[in-house]
């Protein structure tokens, strides 16, 4: 092979990853060794997709090898494939009526149910709802798993998770409503957290001031929930003691104090659980991964607003929707 094939073959393309990272302010910082477990501190980071509003949702599906994530002001849910070929999944994906309707009007949270069926949290309808078709043929064609709490709509229902029964716990702030906590159509007088049971019956769990993220931990005895409030940016960590029902609720961790700083861009946000039951949390900066015992251990620096992540089913993958990016790292 000669030099000039070596070049282009293997050093150009390591040089165009660093300077991607550089110039993106992409690093991998490793405040612990246990982390070297999970990840290299020479990670490649990439950019898979580009040009976005606002990124969130990210849910990776096995069977066909792609991500999908919500772009909540365009109120379209995109695709990248494995080839990073973009298109449009769904649209609308949260907002089905035909007026403007504020700056955040689409899907935010992606999940699938224990049928392998697209559940979304719709902010424009305010809503839980289910895609009625197949993730092959999607159609924007819903069907309402809930929308409200005792007869009162929901803000704006933003992240979620399922346990192994199929029951659904999830958030509800206000970011989708046009005029967010002030806005005339706000029914309830709080932003809670919930668990719709497999039975139909919904579950309120507790009410915090900006609910966001929230995830499970791998036995299912622990739920963790963001709360994405300026004031007070932190994670929670509650005993689950029977499902739907929480006791014991502890600070995990506190990033109030990163707020605002220069490079901390973003606020506690999605989060998923590893295997291992590290918790892999967005906030100020990119992505904090802590473990069970809410020590940070890494950290992710992205230099945008990172809202959400999502593993591939081996782990191997972290896929990160950041500002209006959708970023790739690889993990061990």
């Amino acid at each position: 092979m000669s030099l000039i094939k070596i070049f282009y073959q293997l050093v150009l393309p390591c040089f165009f990853i660093l300077n991607c990272q550089a110039q993106h302010n992409f690093k991998i910082e490793i405040l612990d060794n246990t982390a070297l477990q999970l990840i290299d501190p020479n990670a490649e980071i990439k950019v898979i997709g580009k040009g976005f509003n606002w990124t969130e949702g990210t849910l990776y599906i096995e069977e066909g090898d792609y991500l999908l994530f919500s772009d909540i002001p365009s109120n379209t849910v995109f695709k990248i494939n494995a080839k990073g070929e973009k298109s449009v999944f769904l649209k609308p994906s949260g907002y089905l009526g035909e007026k403007s309707y504020g700056d955040e009007p689409g899907s935010n949270g992606l999940l699938l149910n224990e049928k392998k069926e697209l559940v979304l949290l719709q902010h424009g309808e305010r809503q839980v709802a289910k895609m009625n078709s197949d993730l092959k043929k999607p159609k924007a064609e819903y069907t309402v798993l809930v929308n409200n709490f005792k007869g009162k709509r929901f803000n704006s229902p933003n992240d979620g998770v399922f346990d192994s029964t199929g029951n659904l716990y999830f958030t509800d702030p206000p970011y989708g409503l046009p005029k967010k906590m002030d806005d005339p159509a706000k029914e309830l007088d709080f932003q809670g957290v919930y668990c719709l049971l497999q039975s139909g019956e919904l579950k309120l769990i507790d009410k915090l001031s900006r609910p966001n993220g929230i995830a499970l931990s791998p036995d299912e005895t622990k739920l963790y929930v963001a709360v994405s409030d300026p004031k007070h940016a932190v994670w929670y960590q509650y005993d689950v003691t029977d499902i739907g029902t929480v006791e014991n609720k502890q600070l995990l961790f506190d990033v109030t104090n990163l707020v605002g700083k220069e490079g901390q861009k973003g606020l506690p946000d999605g989060m998923k659980i590893h295997s291992s039951g590290h918790i892999f949390a967005t906030g100020p900066g990119g992505v904090f991964i802590l473990n069970p015992a809410g020590k940070p251990i890494a950290r992710i620096h992205t230099g945008q607003a990172t809202a959400n992540c999502a593993f591939s089913n081996d782990e191997k993958r972290l896929f990160l929707a950041a500002d209006d990016y959708v970023l790739e790292v690889t993990l061990k």
